[in-house]
């Protein structure tokens, strides 16, 4: 899959979308995601209860979900993310992660209120037997207060959902839904070797944790990741919730459910027409889905979304619609290459050893019920300047004379590039990249071509962008351009090597993502959202919804999924 320039799709809303992200992004806590979840060696205990989830307006909506039992103690993955917990309700439910040809088995307990009547749970994608509890109309149901057990064997590998089998309508719109990752049997050698092996020698010298919970989606070469990271897109319409909450506290404040069969201890929620105001990844809105995984100011919504990577790695995208509408997602800087569909490979029907059949999407539709795995990546190639900040000047030249290099004590300023045999900076160079160089995974086509050629101060203008008076932006020292990576950018926007005499390598015009900046980050920063303006609204407001940011950072930024 060829790495693409940023896609050409600037419009006003998105204009003023990358600003008031960048701003809310960028004045806010590092915090990063991965695909967190839970493990046992035995039954996973769940149980349904309620609960209330909280949104960016300040509303607590009233919902339903899966959780814990009270005292099921899982195994918690990645292991390197510190402060993980499973409550007793959440939503979305805890990620059920086992291994590919893995008996699974799972209880689960209805402490739903009485009038919510019984629940269960669907896994679509196996074969289930179903023991104990009620007869549903889609499977066995737990009666409030009772159990009902589910074993299955884990025979697809990929990404899976699971969700009430129940009144979907209300149960899965008040938030009974989770995902099943199931891990392949079998990790391809290639996927632990080659360039596969360096990025994970690249991040052991930067002292980076690995976080991925394998090294390859499926038994299959092609499926070979170095990040990943779990999306879950549903929709709510508080109508619901509130009417389901007024009923329920009704029956509670009546009594009519403390005599069993009762036929008022029931609930009569209108789940027609469907007009929902909140949009949700992994239970969350923008920007609170960007806070940590297991924030405690969400006790029942534990998982965030907020992508990171580094230039060259392949990122997995596990993607659930878990909602009633179909969400045009849309990954800003390149497409996603379609790995599989609700744990379906997409191979070549002539050589599907080999070769991947999925296609390169623009927009990765995320479909009710449906589950898709993708891999995406972000390197730089095509951009046509160097975006690692190299000037063409080698370090130390004249500091006095036009057009040289401004940071003279800046050794990274002139690192190498020496393609690879795919035109990448890389061990498989000659001579081999360090792992522990800045520009690893540099394309040398564009090596020494800088964004800009002299820095504001030093001459009126030069380079690709033309940089405007920053005396008439209203943002102050804001500036809409774009963000790149490397030395000379992170250095133009701090004292050292800034020499005010001459006003060399000085601005007060700096790329977005240098000022007010955390300092473990320093890159690019690209929109990652539904593609239907409504769904980046939170109760009809901009910003929020279905809105994060994907971060791609120089390699000498550690990215600390464990945050």
């Amino acid at each position: 899959m060829r790495a693409m320039n940023m896609k050409n799709e600037i419009s006003g809303t998105h204009l003023l979308l990358a600003l008031m992200v960048a701003v809310t992004l960028f004045l806010t806590p590092a915090a990063f995601a991965a695909a967190p979840g839970i493990t046992t060696v035995g039954t996973f205990l769940l149980t349904a209860q309620e609960a209330y989830l909280n949104q960016p307006d300040g509303e607590a909506v009233y919902s339903w979900g899966y959780g814990c039992a009270t005292g099921f103690t899982p195994t918690f993955l990645p292991a390197a993310i510190s402060g993980a917990t499973c409550p007793t309700m959440q939503v979305p439910g805890p990620t059920l992660i086992v291994t590919e040809g893995q008996t699974v088995t799972v209880q689960l307990t209805n402490n739903l209120p009485a009038a919510a009547g019984n629940t269960s749970i669907l896994f679509p994608s196996f074969q289930v037997t179903a023991t104990g509890g009620v007869t549903g109309l889609l499977t066995q149901e737990a009666a409030p207060g009772g159990t009902v057990t589910y074993t299955f064997v884990a025979s697809q590998a990929g990404t899976h959902a699971y969700y009430s089998g129940t009144q979907g309508d209300l149960q899965v719109e008040m938030g009974l839904y989770g995902a099943i990752i199931v891990l392949p049997a079998n990790v391809p050698s290639a996927c632990t070797t080659g360039l596969h092996a360096a990025n994970l020698q690249v991040k052991a010298a930067w002292g980076e944790p690995d976080f991925t919970l394998s090294k390859a989606a499926y038994d299959h070469p092609g499926s070979c990741y170095d990040r990943e990271y779990l999306f879950q897109w549903a929709e709510m319409d508080s109508r619901i919730h509130h009417q389901a909450q007024t009923q329920v506290a009704a029956t509670v404040s009546s009594g009519v459910c403390t005599t069993p069969g009762n036929p008022a201890c029931s609930l009569n929620v209108q789940t027609e027409p469907y007009h929902p105001a909140y949009f949700i990844i992994n239970g969350r809105s923008m920007p609170d889905l960007m806070d940590p995984n297991y924030a405690a100011e969400y006790p029942h919504q534990p998982y965030n979304g907020n992508p990171h990577t580094h230039p060259g790695e392949l990122l997995l995208v596990r993607t659930i619609g878990q909602g009633r509408w179909q969400h045009p997602f849309h990954e800003h800087a390149n497409h996603v290459r379609i790995l599989a569909r609700d744990g379906n490979m997409i191979l070549s029907p002539t050589n599907p050893a080999a070769n991947l059949a999925g296609i390169l999407m623009f927009n990765t539709d995320t479909t009710p019920g449906q589950a898709f795995d993708g891999i995406f990546y972000f390197t730089g190639r095509g951009l046509n300047w160097d975006p690692y900040g190299h000037h063409p000047a080698a370090a130390g030249a004249n500091p006095t004379a036009t057009n040289q290099n401004p940071f003279p004590t800046d050794s990274l300023a002139s690192l190498p590039c020496y393609p690879d045999a795919n035109g990448y900076y890389t061990v498989n160079s000659t001579p081999p990249a360090p792992v522990n160089t800045v520009n690893y995974y540099e394309w040398c086509q564009d090596h020494n071509k800088p964004l800009q050629v002299a820095p504001f101060g030093d001459v009126a203008s030069g380079g690709p962008a033309t940089l405007p008076d920053p005396n008439i932006l209203t943002n102050g020292a804001w500036y809409g351009g774009t963000p790149y990576l490397g030395p000379d950018a992170s250095l133009r926007a701090t004292a050292p090597g800034c020499d005010t005499t001459r006003n060399a390598g000085c601005t007060t015009l700096l790329p977005s993502n240098m000022q007010a900046n955390p300092q473990n980050e320093r890159g690019w920063a690209f929109m990652w959202h539904s593609h239907n303006e409504r769904e980046i609204t939170t109760n009809n407001v901009f910003p929020g919804g279905m809105l994060m940011m994907l971060l791609v950072d120089s390699r000498e930024f550690v990215i600390d999924e464990g945050l």
